[in-house]
């Protein structure tokens, strides 16, 4: 698919790490490992706003035969150090524990959010707003807030992310009037439960979100079900935001017949449309590291958001090697568009992505495309 405007719009070499949160509070140099995985809202100014992912990295993590952790620890920053010979450093943005009889693992990053204001158009920056930063504030984010993901309903603005530690890996929510100033509200969703995307306007009364639950153990379906067991896009609804229960009724499942979408979890906030909620979500093909991500859509009915009414089987948006060529020699990853944020601007979509975990893509989307 073509688009009339798509283009990276934040990189890594647009943050000033002077003005970081760890800045000056961390005994090591860092780096900006990827700017990217972008909330988006609209502002009351017109201007749009991306919330974008910094993962900040260390730029030595291995020293006296020791890897290192960036850790918040009591409104500071500490970094632990583990032996070389009980872990596997074979991905050097994380390593693995030996031995420890299932999977556990530790960052050599730690990720905080950073406004970004652009125009109303997503075609430029307009200011970055360092001083409305939201780093880790509570010991269920000691290793990082990653990915926002920011609704707007009635008048409120409601921000997921995703909180790490060693407690839980944890969805939990901010709250604001402006956008700009965040109110950090706690646990929503616990371990594993990630991707939480709340509708952009209630449903019968009531707030829904998608959710998406992680494991190692699912059931078959029987033989010549249409669907694939797995990881899916689950529904969760909530009188106040805040207390969530899970929808009796699925929500979007893969499909047995192709691997594209073998592993699958949401995109950005579900937004109304005349015809039913818009959905973007993302679509995984098992191949070398982390697989091929891609956003595809789903269209779902108004008032029960588990009835899918039209979807595609091609993708809407792809990783687009042509983006990030200038930026090969900071590249860990290919083959993944991460779709994160959408707002209407008329004719068309304005769509907000991570590209690469490495940078923010923002395409436009013509509305024809999901006749």
């Amino acid at each position: 698919m073509t688009f009339s405007h798509d283009a990276l719009i934040f990189t890594p070499a647009d943050v000033d790490l002077t003005k970081s949160p760890l800045a000056g509070k961390v005994d090591a140099e860092t780096y900006v490992l990827g700017a990217f995985n972008p909330g988006m809202t609209r502002l009351a100014n017109g201007n749009l706003l991306l919330m974008v992912r910094v993962a900040e990295a260390l730029r030595t993590p291995i020293q006296d035969q020791h890897i290192h952790a960036i850790r918040w620890f009591d409104g500071g920053y500490c970094l632990d150090a583990w032996p070389l010979e009980y872990v596997d450093t074979a991905d050097p943005r994380k390593f693995m524990m030996r031995a420890a009889g299932w999977k556990i693992m530790a960052l050599t990053s730690i990720s905080w959010l950073l406004p970004v204001e652009l125009n109303a158009a997503g075609t430029r920056v307009e200011q970055v707003h360092y001083d409305k930063a939201v780093p880790p504030r509570a010991p269920y984010q000691c290793y990082g807030v990653e990915d926002a993901r920011i609704s707007k309903v009635g008048g409120r603005y409601l921000m997921t992310t995703c909180s790490v530690s060693p407690e839980r890996h944890s969805t939990t929510l901010y709250t604001s009037d402006n956008a700009l100033d965040w109110t950090l509200e706690g646990i929503v969703l616990d371990h594993q439960n990630k991707d939480m995307l709340i509708f952009e306007g209630l449903i019968g009364g009531k707030y829904f979100a998608q959710t998406r639950p992680l494991g190692d153990l699912y059931f078959a379906y029987p033989p010549g079900s249409e669907w694939r067991a797995g990881p899916s896009i689950n529904l969760a609804s909530s009188p106040d935001a805040l207390h969530w229960k899970p929808y009796d009724k699925p929500g979007i499942r893969p499909h047995a017949a192709t691997m594209a979408t073998a592993r699958m979890g949401g995109g950005a906030p579900p937004i109304l449309t005349p015809e039913g909620w818009l959905s973007l979500w993302h679509g995984v093909e098992p191949a070398g590291v982390v697989g091929i991500y891609r956003t595809y859509w789903s269209l779902l009915d108004r008032d029960d958001p588990s009835v899918v009414l039209r979807t595609a089987d091609a993708p809407l948006i792809e990783a687009n090697a042509a983006l990030t060529d200038r930026l090969k020699d900071l590249m860990y990853l290919d083959n993944v568009v991460f779709t994160t944020g959408i707002v209407d601007a008329g004719d068309h979509y304005i769509v907000a992505s991570g590209e690469a975990d490495l940078a923010c893509r923002v395409t436009w989307v013509a509305k024809a495309a999901f006749g």
